[in-house]
């Protein structure tokens, strides 16, 4: 058994530590550059709707729509039907550098509302005590807003962390590079089960991580769960 395994990661091993990587890239830049954009949609969304701090319903709707629309597209199609915006944004279409607009694109909605909703949840007296103090409304959402609703999006980023992590996967089937690239090409064209398990673990892995260390941040910084 040890001389099998040897075997396999001196065959495999250089192979599964850059698809490990190429994910990580993916992973990360696509979320961060969605939640950069999808914390702004996320705000605006909040402060429009009814009853909020600026409510402006014709804006609220139209937003809202968009971001519907964009969360209820299959991330497949949009990974292929924004294949010539991909192209004309990144040069290519293919691999790591290929599949980030695309996952921007499927993430930053998802991302909006989960943000809308967050800031939701924050007491309305943290609100009313900043309005109080005489803060303007990019003030509030500075200084009151976002710091109650922080735990709550931290523990909305694993979700969409472990929600994009999927969508990489997806994007192996087109050449995107990763974990599922390699799951594609060797555990599904080859028949090589084995590839097909270890990438599944390592996978499973990263998820775990990704929860435990967003389950931990949430707890540290949850003023609420403090002694």
């Amino acid at each position: 058994m040890p001389s099998i395994v040897t075997e396999f990661i001196g065959q495999y091993g250089e192979l599964l530590g850059q698809g490990v990587l190429d994910t990580l890239i993916m992973l990360f830049i696509s979320t961060a550059i969605a939640y950069v954009i999808g914390t702004v949609l996320g705000v605006v969304l909040y402060l429009t709707s009814p009853g909020s701090l600026r409510p402006m319903r014709a804006l609220n709707a139209v937003l809202g729509w968009v971001v519907n629309i964009g969360r209820s597209l299959p991330f497949i199609i949009l990974l292929i039907s924004l294949m010539p915006v991909t192209s004309a944004l990144v040069g290519t279409t293919s691999g790591v550098r290929g599949v980030i607009p695309p996952l921007v694109v499927s993430t930053a909605p998802f991302v909006a509302r989960m943000i809308e909703q967050s800031l939701a949840e924050v007491p309305r007296a943290s609100v009313e005590a900043a309005e109080a103090c005489g803060a303007s409304i990019p003030r509030i959402v500075v200084s009151a807003l976002l710091p109650e609703a922080l735990p709550s999006i931290v523990r909305g980023v694993s979700i969409t962390l472990i929600a994009v992590l999927g969508y990489t996967a997806i994007a192996g089937a087109v050449g995107a590079g990763g974990l599922g690239d390699i799951a594609i090409r060797y555990g599904y064209y080859r028949f090589e089960d084995e590839m097909m398990v270890v990438t599944v673990v390592l996978l499973i892995i990263i998820v775990q991580l990704i929860q435990s260390a967003c389950d931990f941040i949430a707890r540290k910084i949850d003023h609420r769960t403090q002694a």
